[in-house]
């Protein structure tokens, strides 16, 4: 590392799988740059199935969802990404002009360092306006040849001073024997011309072979080797007729024998081989406004005789009789210069070894070390004169007037550590000490309070970060777990990992606030501690650590979209929701265990949430199903709600336990309910939840209330003659929790509630 500035390297761009010299150019320039810093990529995606990335991709932007650059900037700022290398080319990003990509760059807090791949000379106004706003808003600029960096000060006004001259990378080639590699491509004894890279028109290729005749007659063991897959933009738009048009000519011509064309996709090991095999390199162009490319940097580096028309970059790479310079369309040009140089071996060789020799300051690991350079001026630059970002995009819901929610017990059991898990009757009990799930059930409340937009009695904010705060001290990051008991006196934690539950709990209440909390410092230390302890959850036994975990994902991924990591995680809990509901139901037990125990609700709610999230109706189904035999479950009397009780539960073919209820219950009811109601539009889930929350209020088995209306304290449990007097965190949690999702539910849903699956929040896209 440079002075030890850089330690985390994000790049922007295409990127391998992905079939283009872009996504080539920068999977080789992020493996150069790695032997230094350690790097993450965020590659654009053109098509919705995106590609079959390596792990080193984080996070995917979706070309034409402007939604997806804002989120890849919230990504790239949370993950301690000390510069952004951009490679920009027309064409890869979307919007007028490739304009999307500046909606990234306005968030981004770190240096960028932008690699332009061309710069048009007279461009169209929608393009000057995008590319000058792209100049302004990077900390500094690379191109690849001088030519690039006369017209970024002359035509768009960028100081010198602003720019870095840094080739294009090559291979560390050896210094070819042509020979050596012909018998495996049958060429063995030939002369062979070689022409590599995505084929579309402005190739002129035709020239080419046009050429083919009058070098056939003199150099009759001449083969000329055509190497790459049609451009998928030429596919989509005309299929191969432009390689099908090759074809017929040379066989029009008769020189069909000496053409050979390998139409597929050459990775980098068999591209060095092609061009181990090759006599001379042609890159016929027919732009003269090219200023880059990457085949014909790589043919100079591999020592190649070369033959070019003189587009831009060749007529700096080729100077000095390190090639040879043709008039554009122009055969007879052509084969005059290949037939001089196949017949004279001094020039030829003279020729190879002056290229070979200008290439060497090219290879990736002089071109990587010469990146990170730049980077330390941007880093440098930077420090010395900071510039603001926008804040992230606001997503508050229109508001309607509701009654006040009390907050007074939730703030009597808050002391500066965060909040305590028990209380003797309303008072805290100190000697219980705090938990990570209670802190985690409490921070949740703060993101649903934040998107009410009510006055309240605490500030919501401070709350937050006094919540976010204790998840931040309980995660064991050696274990990659968080802890769960913390002790008052001592503040000394009881265990080095603590239950699966509290670790989904963490990871859900994290993800409500990467997704929906607009307290940008608080999202960004939840979305990084989110990443930090996602891999553990894959690691969990419990079905309800998996649910939590779910719940989480999904309010994660509705910001940060293209997390690969979060999508993957999700996949795989889904899938073993899935396989355990398949393994355990039957037509009376439509469950995903032999038995209901605690926080049921959450495990439908969970595959709902994914489901939907999805478009799987399978999946909803299965959650609806399974919810619904819950609620029906849980009004035995078919009146009003009763949660399966804790002394005993209910198993499979046994009794059901009816006390202990617990107000745990009755919200995890509530909240799928409502996302049902959302989902599906219709209204007996509405009518679920509502007697769901009702529970708290006095339509319960013994008829009273749990809920101090005055204080919004909630009572810890329902036995069978009267309501546990202590007020501790769980349960209190639980009835404002509760109470917040049915106002917004009155907000957002009810105005609505005859559209069926009622945007609830945006979709993923």
């Amino acid at each position: 590392m440079l002075d030890g500035l850089l330690n985390r390297v994000a790049f922007v761009g295409n990127y391998l799988p992905r079939r283009c010299g872009i996504a080539t150019f920068t999977t080789d320039l992020c493996e150069a740059v790695s032997a230094e810093a350690n790097c993450l990529v965020v590659p654009v995606n053109d098509r919705p199935e995106g590609y079959d990335y390596p792990p080193i991709v984080r996070f995917t932007i979706d070309q034409h969802d402007l939604s997806t650059y804002h989120r890849a900037a919230q990504f790239i700022n949370i993950n301690n990404v000390d510069t952004v290398s951009l490679q920009h080319e027309f064409g890869i990003f979307g919007g007028a002009a490739g304009g999307h990509i500046l909606a990234l760059l306005e968030q981004l807090r770190t240096p960028v360092v932008t690699t332009v791949h061309t710069v048009l000379r007279d461009p169209l106004p929608e393009f000057r306006k995008v590319f000058e706003q792209l100049m302004q808003m990077s900390d500094r600029v690379i191109v690849m040849s001088h030519r690039g960096q006369e017209f970024l000060r002359d035509v768009y006004g960028v100081p010198e001073e602003k720019t870095d001259f840094i080739p294009h990378g090559i291979p560390d080639f050896p210094f070819f024997d042509p020979s050596f590699y012909k018998d495996q491509f049958d060429a063995a004894g030939k002369r062979v011309l070689l022409t590599f890279g995505l084929l579309h028109r402005n190739k002129g290729l035709e020239h080419a072979i046009r050429a083919l005749p009058p070098i056939v007659e003199r150099v009759p063991n001449v083969l000329y080797f055509i190497v790459g897959a049609t451009h998928p933009g030429t596919l989509r738009e005309e299929g191969e007729a432009y390689r099908l048009e090759l074809q017929r000519l040379a066989r029009d011509l008769g020189i069909e024998e000496y053409v050979v064309f390998h139409n597929r996709f050459v990775e980098t090991r068999e591209l060095i081989e092609f061009m181990g095999v090759a006599d001379a390199y042609m890159t016929p162009y027919l732009m003269e406004d090219q200023i880059t490319s990457g085949t014909l940097a790589w043919a100079v580096g591999a020592g190649k005789a070369v033959i070019s028309t003189p587009y831009w970059y060749a007529q700096e790479l080729l100077a000095e009789d390190r090639g040879v310079q043709v008039p554009f369309e122009s055969h007879e040009a052509i084969a005059e210069a290949a037939i001089s140089l196949l017949t004279d071996d001094a020039r030829f060789n003279t020729m190879r070894k002056q290229a070979y020799l200008y290439g060497r300051d090219m290879t990736w690991a002089n071109v990587g070390r010469a990146y990170l350079e730049s980077f330390a001026k941007a880093h440098a630059q930077r420090a010395a004169a900071p510039r603001p970002t926008l804040t992230l995009m606001s997503r508050k819901r229109q508001r309607e007037e509701l009654p006040l929610m009390r907050l007074r017990h939730l703030r009597r059991l808050t002391d500066e550590t965060g909040i305590l898990q028990h209380a003797l009757f309303s008072v805290p009990d100190y000697d219980k000490g705090y938990s990570t799930d209670d802190n985690a059930r409490a921070l949740i409340l703060m993101v649903h309070l934040e998107e009410l937009g009510e006055a309240t009695e605490i500030d919501i904010e401070d709350m937050a970060i006094r919540y976010l705060s204790f998840l931040l001290y309980a995660f064991n990051p050696g274990a990659g777990r968080f802890r769960n008991c913390l002790t008052h006196e001592q503040r000394r934690w009881l265990e080095d990992v603590g239950s699966e539950d509290s670790h989904g709990r963490a990871l859900w209440a994290l993800g409500e606030v990467a997704g929906r909390s607009e307290y940008a410092g608080a999202q960004e230390l939840a979305g990084q501690l989110f990443s930090k302890a996602l891999p553990a959850a894959l690691e969990l036994s419990s079905p309800r650590g998996w649910a939590f975990t779910l719940l989480g994902i999904h309010r994660y991924l509705q910001w940060f979209t293209g997390d690969r990591d979060a999508l993957k995680a999700r996949d795989e809990l889904t899938d073993r929701l899935v396989k355990l509901y398949g393994q355990i139901r039957r037509d009376d037990w439509r469950w995903f265990e032999d038995s209901l125990t605690y926080s049921n609700a959450r495990l439908p709610h969970a595959l709902l949430v994914t489901g939907d999230a999805l478009r799987n109706d399978d999946m909803i189904h299965m959650a609806l199903e399974s919810l619904e035999w819950l609620a029906q479950t849980q009004h035995p009397d078919g009146n009003h709600f009763v949660p399966i009780g804790t002394n005993g539960f209910y198993r499979r073919g046994g009794d059901r336990a009816r006390f202990d209820q617990q107000p745990v219950e009755a919200h995890a009811t509530v909240s799928a309910c409502l996302k049902a109601f959302r989902t599906t539009g219709e209204e007996k889930w509405y009518q679920q939840a509502e007697r769901a929350f009702e529970w708290f209020l006095g339509r319960n088995d013994l008829g009273l209330p749990l809920i101090d209306a005055r204080t919004g304290a909630c009572h810890d449990g329902l036995h069978p003659d009267r309501v546990n007097a202590n007020q501790g965190a769980e349960s209190t949690l639980s009835y404002l929790m509760s109470l917040a999702e049915m106002r917004l539910a009155r907000q957002t849903v009810l105005p609505t509630r005859s559209e069926t699956r009622h945007a609830e929040e945006p979709r993923p896209a």
